[in-house]
C-alpha cells in the first residue's frame, strides 16, 4: 500500500463541492486524514476564494489508477476542463505524493511542484505531515514551510464548523 498525499481546492459553491470530494474518497479510501480547511485568494487570475485542504489515504492502486479515479470525482462534480490553467472551478483534485517517487509516473509529475510553490498546497499539506521528508529536496515539509514566503500568499483558517452553518 502506497501512501498517498492530494490536494483538493474549489472556488464554485465550494463547501458542497469539497463535502462530496470528502464522501467519495472515503468511499474508495477510507479512513482518511483530513488537514485543516484553508480560505485562499486565487492564483493567476482573478475569481471567488478557494477552499483548499489536504488529504492522506493508503492506496493500492496505480498511479494512474488514481488519477483516473480522481478525474472521475471531478468530472462527477461538475469539473469543466478548460484551456485555461487558472479559472474557477467546482472541483481541483491532483496527487502531490505517492510514496516516495519521483518523477513523471503516469504521465503524473511527483512529487507535484506546487508543494513547494503555492501556500495553499504547502500549509495544509505540513498540517498533515510536517516531519515527512520532500523526496526530492531531502528537507521535512515543515522546514519547507519555515523558509517559505508565507505573506506571498494568503490562507486563512477556516473553522469546519462555520462549513456546516
Amino acid at each position: 500500500m502506497a501512501t498517498v498525499y492530494v490536494s483538493i481546492g474549489s472556488n464554485i459553491n465550494r463547501e458542497h463541492h469539497i463535502s462530496e470530494s470528502l464522501k467519495a474518497l472515503n468511499h474508495h479510501f477510507a479512513p482518511l486524514s483530513i488537514s485543516d480547511f484553508y480560505d485562499c485568494e486565487p492564483v493567476g487570475f482573478k475569481g471567488d476564494n478557494f477552499l483548499n485542504l489536504v488529504v492522506g489515504f493508503e492506496c493500492d492502486y496505480t498511479v494512474a489508477e488514481l488519477a483516473d479515479v480522481l478525474r472521475q470525482i471531478e468530472s462527477d462534480n461538475g469539473r469543466q476542463r478548460q484551456a485555461k490553467e487558472y479559472a474557477s472551478r467546482t472541483m481541483d483534485i491532483d496527487i502531490l505524493l505517492y510514496d516516495d517517487l519521483v518523477g513523471i509516473i503516469d504521465g503524473i509529475e511527483l512529487p507535484r511542484g506546487e508543494i513547494t510553490e503555492y501556500a495553499f498546497v504547502l500549509r495544509p499539506l505540513v498540517d498533515l505531515a510536517p516531519k515527512e521528508r520532500h523526496p526530492v529536496l531531502d528537507m521535512p515539509f515543515e522546514q519547507i514551510w519555515n523558509r517559505f514566503d508565507q505573506s506571498s500568499q494568503k490562507t486563512e483558517l477556516v473553522v469546519f464548523k462555520q462549513l456546516c452553518t
